[in-house]
């Protein structure tokens, strides 16, 4: 069975960093799009970075230019690289197919931006 382990969050003041990763088994990682996700309170998971199985990337404006998005299929591993934090960033994180499947979610990461 699929499983999808996200890890790398925290508490970070705004304007720091952080790198989440996402380690993926049970599925044939290298073919697939992937793609990180954010929940922030009340409100529905947005899809905020995507990389294809050939390493094209796609960010929404809210992000791009501050979230990286890289894959290492050695590894099953996705990563997203986290600059310029804000405080609206604060947001459960969690890594998915794109488009995702719903019975992949996994716990998800918690980023807390707060000075």
């Amino acid at each position: 069975q699929v499983q999808l382990v996200e890890s790398g969050g925290g508490l970070v003041q705004p304007g720091g960093s952080l790198r989440l990763s996402c380690a993926a088994s049970g599925m044939i990682f290298s073919i697939y799009a992937m793609g990180w996700y954010r929940q922030g309170p009340g409100s529905q998971r947005e899809l905020d970075a995507a990389i294809t199985s050939g390493g094209s990337t796609k960010y929404p404006d809210s992000v791009k230019g501050r979230f990286t998005i890289s894959r290492d299929n050695a590894k099953n591993t996705v990563y997203l690289q986290m600059n310029s934090l804000k405080s609206e960033d604060t947001a459960v994180y969690y890594c998915n197919q794109v488009p995702f499947r719903a019975s992949y979610w996994g716990q998800g990461t918690q980023v807390t931006v707060s000075s």
